[in-house]
């Protein structure tokens, strides 16, 4: 099944450009040069991966990103930032998108980026495939079920991302051991383009925690080890 791919972006070349560079890797591009004509057409399709340029002339592409997840679209979601709106890519991190690239970009970087969500999204949705195993963490009222990929508090369940849901995998499966954040970004994400400048897995740990209701100066399960990094206790 070939997956499908929204791109917004009101810079006619920038938008023309990832549609051919995805179209060379056998996607299927949806490509609309304006939020609203993308707004109307995603009422009757579903996307398998959202590439939205923040600045668009009529919706931002933030408040898109916001109605994306409003609906329960799990998707991936990337972000195309300026260069300078470091403001901007923690919002949209924070409202529920996956990634960002700023612009200018490398189009072979976007399209490693795109291929590495992709590969989480199908993993995310892959709920019966016969080799995933049935494995259930439980921990201080936090239920994760791997296989059907389901996440609950107290039986109050989670919708969380696919990101979300990977980053608290891999702290559940390591709880009582700290990891870093650049080994939580390489391990979600597969990539090679970590920079200590990085802060996507802090705003993503942010948003985890609001979405737990974990946002006090004491969470009770994502703990903060300053200068090293994020860890669930052992009970």
């Amino acid at each position: 099944m070939v997956e499908k791919i929204l791109v917004v972006d009101d810079e006619k070349e920038i938008a023309d450009l990832i549609e051919t560079y995805l179209q060379n890797e056998n996607l299927d591009v949806y490509k609309f040069y304006s939020g609203a004509e993308a707004l109307d057409y995603m009422e009757n399709m579903e996307f398998d991966l959202v590439i939205l340029d923040i600045m668009l002339p009529d919706i931002s592409g933030l408040s898109i990103c916001q109605m994306v997840r409003d609906k329960g679209c799990a998707c991936p979601v990337i972000m195309l930032t300026a260069k300078d709106s470091e403001t901007d890519k923690i919002t949209g991190l924070t409202l529920g998108a996956d990634d960002y690239i700023t612009k200018p970009f490398r189009p072979l970087e976007l399209i490693a980026r795109v291929k590495a969500q992709l590969r989480r999204y199908k993993k995310y949705n892959t709920i019966s495939a016969p080799h995933v195993t049935e494995t259930i963490f439980e921990y201080a009222g936090l239920t994760m079920n791997i296989k059907t990929y389901e996440c609950t508090i107290d039986g109050n369940s989670l919708l969380l991302t696919p990101t979300e849901f990977s980053i608290l995998r891999i702290l559940l499966e390591r709880k009582g051991s700290v990891v870093s954040a650049e080994d939580l970004f390489h391990e979600v994400w597969q990539g090679e383009y970590y920079t200590k400048s990085n802060n996507t897995i802090t705003v993503h740990i942010r948003h985890l925690r609001e979405k737990m209701g974990d946002t006090g100066e004491r969470p009770k399960y994502i703990k903060t080890v300053w200068g090293v990094g994020y860890k669930i206790e052992e009970i």
